[in-house]
């Protein structure tokens, strides 16, 4: 088996309060909108648990308003590679408006990527009983619990949500195993959000399984993809930080 590096203790990922790195320019100034595609979940969205409280609360002045802000200023903090940092601000939210907490989905990809798997976990479940339409935190809640418990444990684990296009397969796969490459082919003529998302699934269900060459293999195919490079989306960002966090190059 190989086994990975540390993940972001304290570098490359920075820690609280250190100056922000930016991740990837092509990602941060990127001049285009988010791309619109059928294959896009709910990420490439406004982020949503600042949203959902700002309507709730009418945008207004007080701790949910604070606690947004402190969710934006954490998902941009995740963005420039200060995953600690992110944390923290999160964190703060959840003090601020104790609702936050079950749609922090955010919150749980930090922790990830801090070694902070049973938190990380615990999130996602948090996200999924709030939202079982998206599967993707059923998939990180796997991510997180097979570093626990191993894949065999994790998989005996793995929380039922619904599913759709790309994610529907994906959610397959980290579900009930199977042949990872398959995933990537089904999806190699598909729209730029499909080859992105399958290429980055891929490369995590690999990265469950401790072989970190063909992980990187995909996951550097989907930072370096249209969608990747251009959408603005926050797991485009999130596949940068995961190259960052394990010293990958991008060439």
């Amino acid at each position: 088996m190989v086994r990975f590096p540390p993940k972001c203790h304290p570098l490359p990922c920075q820690s609280v309060g250190a100056p922000p790195q930016p991740v990837g320019p092509k990602l941060l100034s990127s001049p285009l909108p988010p791309a619109a595609t059928p294959a896009v979940p709910r990420r490439l969205l406004f982020p949503v648990a600042a949203g959902i409280w700002d309507f709730l609360s009418g945008g207004g002045a007080g701790a949910p308003a604070a606690a947004s802000l402190a969710v934006r200023r954490g998902m941009q903090l995740f963005r420039q590679g200060d995953v600690a940092g992110s944390v923290a601000e999160f964190d703060r939210a959840i003090e601020l408006d104790q609702r936050q907490k079950q749609y922090l989905w955010q919150r749980g990809l930090s922790l990830y990527y801090l070694d902070r798997f049973e938190e990380g976990a615990e999130q996602f479940r948090l996200d999924v009983a709030a939202n079982p339409n998206d599967t993707e935190e059923s998939i990180w809640c796997f991510l997180c619990e097979a570093q626990l418990y191993g894949v065999d444990e994790a998989r005996k684990r793995f929380l039922e949500a619904n599913s759709r296009s790309v994610m529907r397969e994906a959610y397959a796969l980290f579900k009930d195993g199977g042949d990872p490459e398959k995933l990537a082919s089904n999806f190699s003529s598909g729209s730029e959000g499909e080859i992105f998302y399958s290429s980055l699934y891929t490369g995590l269900y690999y990265e469950s399984q401790k072989d970190a060459e063909l992980a990187k293999s995909h996951i550097v195919a989907a930072c370096r993809s249209p969608y990747g490079s251009r959408s603005g989306d926050y797991m485009a960002s999130l596949a940068l930080v995961h190259c960052q966090c394990r010293n990958w190059t991008l060439e």
